[in-house]
């Protein structure tokens, strides 16, 4: 009888939540049709595949022993892939991660709602410029050939001639860091504001009491307070880094940033999948190449979970 009741109010408290019911079921197709679905066609990468024979191709095609992975691994280039690959997610996740933190602490300390307000929206911007129309702002400001602020420093004396530093390999790393820090620190701060917009105000009036000036609430009841929204953000940034994380995607940096002159280090595991793919025709070797990240992004995301839980008690499971 209870369980009937039980039964009857949840099939109530449905039909009145039915229309945020209808955008849950929504998410849930659109995760099945592009994120699930197409997770079946990464038997290819095991198999002998040839896009001519398409969607019939996948079952017919001839096993091939871990050919695409073996080829992968012994490449001539494995080594300058990954390392570019690895060089870049590092430096993004040491700079992105703790730029939107910063952030959101300095606004949350801000009294005056205006001034809070512009800030925040200034910062917010550049997350809504895709990185093609960031790439030709940076042309324009950079460039050695029509580069505003090369040709300034060039008139000013302060260099002889412009800098390459849209070219040269040496400055591929430091440009795809800045401008990833330039680019989602407003945005994802967000995550952080709510957190501390969810701190209990009764503890910055026991730490005011206790003595606690500024910077002693930040350390000893905001930090504390919002470490679970941290760590939570930290593992998933770093199940993600391969790829960009919160830093941006790291395929969009190194196809647009990357020429001639700075693929030694502007090259990168997912740009290499995407020429062997859509540019060579090699859809087998690509899926295979693609497949290898992503088990060491799920392989990152178990370790840091486990870390994390080691050290704080908290983790994502």
């Amino acid at each position: 009888m209870l369980n009937k009741e039980l039964r009857g109010k949840g099939w109530v408290r449905y039909k009145r939540q039915f229309e945020l019911q209808l955008f849950a079921y929504l998410g849930i197709v659109f995760l099945a049709v592009f994120s699930w679905a197409p997770l079946f066609g990464l038997i290819i990468a095991f198999k002998d595949y040839s896009i001519n024979t398409g969607i019939s191709g996948i079952f017919t095609s001839q096993w091939n022993n871990f050919k695409f992975f073996k080829e992968f691994f012994t490449s001539y280039r494995f080594s300058e892939l990954l390392r570019n690959t690895i060089v870049v997610s590092v430096l993004k996740l040491i700079f992105t991660f703790p730029a939107p933190i910063i952030l959101a602490l300095l606004l949350s300390e801000v009294r005056v709602s205006f001034f809070k307000r512009f800030v925040q929206t200034v910062s917010y911007l550049p997350n809504f410029i895709s990185w093609v129309l960031v790439y030709t702002i940076t042309y324009n400001l950079l460039s050695e050939e029509v580069g505003a602020i090369n040709n300034l420093m060039v008139n000013l004396g302060i260099i002889e001639k412009p800098l390459p530093i849209m070219s040269s390999p040496d400055h591929f790393y430091s440009l795809a860091v800045g401008l990833s820090v330039w680019k989602t620190t407003g945005w994802s701060a967000i995550i952080f504001l709510a957190a501390i917009s969810g701190v209990d105000p009764a503890l910055y009036e026991a730490a005011s009491i206790d003595g606690a000036g500024r910077l002693g609430r930040i350390w000893h009841v905001t930090l504390p307070s919002i470490r679970g929204a941290i760590i939570t953000v930290l593992i998933i940034s770093i199940g993600g880094m391969l790829g960009g994380g919160m830093g941006g995607s790291n395929f969009e940096i190194s196809y647009l940033f990357g020429n001639p002159n700075n693929y030694k280090t502007a090259d990168i595991i997912q740009k290499y999948a995407f020429d062997m793919g859509l540019k060579n025709g090699r859809f087998a070797f690509a899926t295979a190449v693609d497949l290898c990240q992503s088990i060491i992004s799920v392989t990152l995301v178990l370790i840091s979970n486990k870390i994390a839980k080691m050290i704080s008690g908290e983790g994502l499971f």
